[in-house]
């Protein structure tokens, strides 16, 4: 069995933390579909730009077909919706008493969880911006929130190692007995995210203007609505208030976090989320329905409805499909599953 941390996705999330920790020495072996990314990674290295900090480090990287042997820690860092596949061609590569962090977006640990073990899943909760720009050359656009913990609350010795080995990419990053409770609170702001990507407006764009406010707000209350339900207590990170839009906060509150999250956004060099990314640039799917539609699935074991998630939902696919545009007027649409209607 390898010593060698597997990173399984070296894209935007993955590849920055395999150039970190083996610029650092650790040793780390990643895996991506894209054979021209593998090979730059391998031969001329990963290039890491932008205003964090720039350089280019060698990572081995393959891809899935070349990949041998079995690892004790595997790192998933793939868009939500190729969870399953990607655990199709891990789990042969998985040690027995291995473990597999996943440092996604979205409830993705639920899955893992079920195909791998609970015993066999820990959480991680990652804020940082970043981009993939093509093989071997990846946009570090600005630091954020690394939390990392184990799906049961534990504490063991593998999680206090993995929160070193996450300090060497992020040296605040944190150590909790509480993950559910951090990707809770990205699910609200990750719904946020995706209604900035109906407009080909910048993140800040979004969160500055105040005719998108009020529709950014109910999207958020409508998340942590169903936060309650599940009994979990969202944590704040990066300007985002999850208090500040449960059931019954003011509306100051609420404006408050949306206008910090706008001034979070104006400090990164990426400009635009990457589901606007992989709508406007990558001309792809999102990860719309595992990250954000499976909170309308959760909500209807509390016998609630979602109307705005519902609206985002299809609107997204809408997009995906060609049948709408990126603009302005998208964006009003959502604004029609506002409580009340139009904002």
């Amino acid at each position: 069995m390898s010593d060698e941390i597997l990173i399984w996705g070296a894209g935007a999330i993955g590849g920055i933390l395999g150039a970190y920790w083996a610029r650092a020495g650790v040793p780390v072996k990643m895996v991506d579909i894209v054979a021209e990314h593998a090979a730059a990674c391998s031969t001329t290295g990963l290039s890491i730009e932008g205003p964090v900090e720039e350089f280019t480090q060698v990572v081995p990287t393959v891809t899935p077909d070349e990949l041998t042997g079995t690892y004790s820690r595997i790192v998933l860092a793939v868009k939500a919706h190729a969870t399953e596949p990607a655990l199709d061609a891990l789990l042969p590569h998985l040690a027995d008493d291995g473990v597999i962090l996943s440092a996604q977006n979205g409830l993705n640990e639920r899955t893992i969880a079920a195909r791998a073990g609970a015993a066999r899943t820990m959480g991680a909760f990652v804020n940082y911006g970043a981009d993939w720009h093509g093989p071997g050359r990846i946009l570090f656009g600005n630091r954020g929130a690394v939390v990392v913990g184990e799906i049961d609350g534990e504490i063991r010795d593998r999680t206090r190692e993995m929160h070193r080995l996450l300090q060497i990419f992020e040296p605040d990053a944190v150590l909790t007995t509480g993950i559910w409770n951090y990707l809770w609170g990205k699910l609200g702001y990750g719904a946020q995210l995706f209604a900035t990507a109906l407009t080909p407006d910048s993140m800040t764009a979004n969160f500055a203007d105040p005719s998108r406010g009020p529709v950014l707000i109910a999207l958020a209350r409508e998340v942590m609505a169903v936060a309650k339900a599940e009994g979990i207590e969202p944590e704040p990170f990066n300007g985002f208030d999850p208090a500040a839009y449960m059931p019954g906060a003011p509306d100051a509150a609420a404006a408050r976090s949306i206008a910090d999250l706008a001034e979070f956004n104006s400090r990164t060099a990426k400009t635009h989320s990457g589901i606007w990314r992989d709508l406007a640039v990558r001309k792809r799917k999102t990860e719309v329905d595992p990250q954000i539609g499976v909170i309308s699935e959760i909500a209807a074991t509390h016998g609630m409805k979602t109307p705005m998630i519902d609206r985002l939902v299809a609107l997204i696919h809408e997009i995906e499909d060609g049948t709408r545009p990126m603009s302005a007027d998208t964006f009003a649409a959502l604004a029609e599953a506002m409580p009340g209607g139009r904002a």
